[in-house]
């Protein structure tokens, strides 16, 4: 079997990099998740790549983080610095998901400017199954694409929800059959590759400033803290390896 890592195919003025790791519905490695911000650097950098399309190969876009490897220092570091570099991509980036979309998974998926999705499609927010603080840049991210209440829903509970709920809370743009995806997202990208990059390239710096509204550092501090003294997170990653229900211990 292929060796865990994200393949890259230039086609047209498009730049399509499919995350494959079929053994675990495509989970980010820590390797995969240290490889991506380098590979958007240079797809930024290369002027005939007009727009961007993250996927999963199969029939899964990405079931999250590899959990297996949470336990490696500086794993979510890694996969933060990943989010933020796609999120900072210059050029439109669409997710084309199909299956799962969860935990990492999700945060990539929120990252790109558009999501298109096939029917039949699921999606979460996982943090809490772990006892993982779920990062300020992503949760405001999330709040900008459903709002407040949808982003709490998800984040509370880490319950999957529905291709449907997805496309009515905003965390999906188009939802098509499967069968018509690819012939959608080929006749979409065309567009994108057709269209000003100076628009483009504005219009993607202007709506980041607008949404953004960093925590105040001394909460995003202590939560930091109160993340590393809890116990939570390694409890966490132990039921889920063990497959047992968690027993977090963390209290206001």
């Amino acid at each position: 079997m292929a060796e865990p890592g994200l393949l890259l195919e230039r086609r047209d003025g498009v730049a399509t990099v499919t995350i494959a790791n079929p053994a675990k519905r495509n989970a980010m490695t820590p390797g995969m998740w240290r490889e991506l911000p380098g590979l958007l650097d240079g797809l930024a950098a290369e002027r005939q790549v007009r727009a961007l399309v993250l996927t999963g190969a199969g029939d899964t876009f990405c079931a999250g983080a590899d959990i297996s490897a949470l336990r490696e220092p500086g794993t979510e570091g890694a996969a933060a610095v990943a989010e933020e570099a796609l999120a900072a991509f210059p050029k439109p980036t669409l997710a084309v998901v199909r299956g799962y979309c969860v935990g990492g998974g999700c945060q990539l998926a929120a990252a790109c400017d558009l999501r298109f999705a096939a029917r039949g499609s699921r999606f979460g927010v996982t943090p809490a199954r772990l006892g993982i603080v779920y990062p300020a840049s992503s949760t405001r991210r999330l709040v900008s694409l459903v709002g407040p209440a949808t982003a709490k829903y998800l984040l509370f509970s880490a319950e999957l929800i529905d291709d449907e709920r997805a496309l009515r809370t905003g965390l999906v743009d188009e939802l098509l059959d499967a069968g018509e995806l690819a012939a959608r997202v080929e006749r979409f990208t065309a567009v994108l590759a057709s269209r000003s990059g100076l628009t483009q390239a504005a219009a993607k710096e202007f709506t980041a400033q607008a949404l953004r509204g960093e925590a105040g550092a001394d909460r995003v501090a202590h939560w930091d803290r109160e993340a590393r003294g809890s116990g939570d997170r390694a409890e966490g990653v132990a039921a889920f390896l063990e497959r047992r229900e968690p027993r977090f211990t963390w209290s206001a």
